[in-house]
């Protein structure tokens, strides 16, 4: 009954989720910090100053995230800005990754789910749930920076296309463009490490396979903000954010010329977990005793959810609610089926 009384209403025919792993609310609505950018934290601070400083935070976070500012928060939807009151947070109390992805993509902040191992997930993720949908089969796809999604996502159980870390894409039907990229990423140094793959890499596949195999529900995982931060080095975890606002913006402008997409699509963009803030050498790192850290936020944008750009209401949003969001955008309730405990629905994104 849900799925017939939205599905005659629904525009969103296609989502597309994407990640940005451990990138922070602050650098979202805050724009770069001055006090990490004149830490040790940060190397060539004239050059970070210049490209991505100004005089308020209106300035700043359009110089880092100029997509976010210019298209998101104009037609779009932004939570978790604490500043004015806001709040978008995971459930789980791990405040690491696969806690984090279990989380957004089963709807349960299940505590069984606790390090980062490579061990099947025994959720029902809401990906899997779609990619078995009519109309759905065979059309839902997720290509990773991170070499983890295969078990996050349960490929075996589940059936669906996971491309991850530097895994080749395999397809005798392939693009030429696509093949390229196979042996393209090979060629690469490994910067960091062997596991996580560079995420321009990562958006490249994806963006080819959108082009060559329109899926209708698509998950671009990236990794770099993350490992970066870890590093500690803040300026190129400003540039990785920068780079990566540039692919969202080439990705919206692609889906604004493909008939499939245009008018029909919503994207979902947001992080598996927030980061420390001081003292300052707290931001490299996340986790249960790292206050804070399980601050996040969520970006959304489509025809069904209303452009109310940054979300100001004194309430609060779990990344728990994000699976069955994502069924209800496109008509379907996955909370019915799961099987486990599964978070409402964010009404004021699916526009009901």
């Amino acid at each position: 009954m849900f799925g017939q009384l939205r599905a005659q209403n629904i525009k969103t025919k296609n989502i597309i989720i994407v990640t940005l792993d451990g990138f922070r609310w602050q650098e979202l609505y805050r724009g770069a910090d001055s006090a990490l950018i004149n830490s040790k934290f940060t190397k060539d601070k004239e050059e970070v100053t210049k490209k991505f400083w100004g005089p308020d935070v209106s300035t700043r976070r359009k110089l880092l995230l100029p997509f976010f500012w210019n298209v998101m928060a104009e037609k779009g939807q932004l939570y978790g800005n604490r500043d004015v009151g806001n709040k978008s947070e995971v459930a789980n109390p791990y405040h690491f990754s696969y806690p984090g992805y279990n989380e957004i993509f089963t709807g349960f902040p299940d505590v069984r789910v606790n390090s980062n191992d490579p061990v099947p997930n025994p959720n029902t993720n809401i990906l899997e749930y779609l990619n078995k949908q009519k109309g759905f089969e065979g059309k839902v796809a997720a290509f990773t920076s991170w070499h983890i999604f295969p078990a996050i996502l349960n490929e075996k159980r589940s059936g669906l296309k996971v491309n991850p870390g530097y895994s080749d894409f395999k397809d005798a039907k392939a693009s030429e463009r696509l093949k390229f990229l196979n042996e393209i990423q090979h060629k690469v140094p490994e910067i960091l490490g062997p596991d996580i793959r560079l995420d321009f890499l990562t958006f490249e596949f994806g963006k080819e396979y959108l082009k060559q195999y329109k899926p209708r529900v698509l998950y671009l995982g990236f990794a770099e903000t993350d490992d970066l931060a870890h590093e500690g080095s803040y300026k190129y975890y400003l540039q990785s954010a920068n780079k990566e606002d540039g692919f969202l913006k080439e990705l919206w402008q692609y889906l604004q010329t493909d008939p499939q997409y245009k008018d029909k699509t919503t994207l979902i963009i947001t992080s598996d977990h927030g980061r420390g803030e001081a003292p300052l050498e707290k931001w490299m790192g996340h986790g249960t005793d790292t206050p804070n850290s399980e601050q996040s936020w969520v970006a959304v944008i489509g025809p069904d959810t209303p452009p109310k750009g940054v979300i100001k209401t004194q309430t609060s949003i779990y990344h728990k609610q994000l699976a069955q969001t994502i069924a209800n955008l496109l008509g379907l309730d996955f909370k019915a089926a799961a099987g486990h405990e599964v978070g409402d629905a964010i009404s004021s994104i699916t526009g009901k």
